[in-house]
């Protein structure tokens, strides 16, 4: 089963793919957040017949909702209506601080973040 990964951002959105086997994840793009995205996401699950989305949740270090995640409750609402698909939250504790520490800083950064995020779901629930 594939299954998406998304990093999602004021500006910028990262994506990430999993293998066929929903094992690893994979940085696929980063799209710009316009009135296009969420065309763009549905896009990208079609051509990767993707059967399941996580979507970073960002909680500050007390644990509390950052002010992104009103932004991202919406979204996934949203996304949620027009895929049909079941949509996971996974903690994106420090994940693009993780990315920019691997990869660096470059233009595919939120995806390698988006890439992170996914990875900790898939290890998380490995059968």
């Amino acid at each position: 089963m594939k299954i998406i990964g998304i990093d999602y951002g004021g500006k910028r959105v990262g994506v990430a793919i999993s293998d066929d086997s929903g094992r690893m994840a994979f940085p696929v793009s980063v799209l710009e957040n316009n009135g296009k995205l969420l065309e763009n996401i549905k896009a990208i699950i079609k051509k990767e017949k993707v059967e399941k989305i996580v979507v970073g949740e960002s909680k500050d270090f007390a644990g509390r909702s950052n002010k992104i995640m009103k932004e991202i409750e919406v979204f996934v609402g949203e996304l949620e209506k027009q895929t049909n698909l079941e949509i996971i939250l996974e903690p994106e504790f420090l994940s693009s601080h993780q990315a920019q520490s691997i990869h660096g800083k470059n233009e595919m950064h939120d995806a390698s973040a988006a890439a992170i995020i996914l990875q900790s779901y898939l290890d998380r629930n490995l059968e």
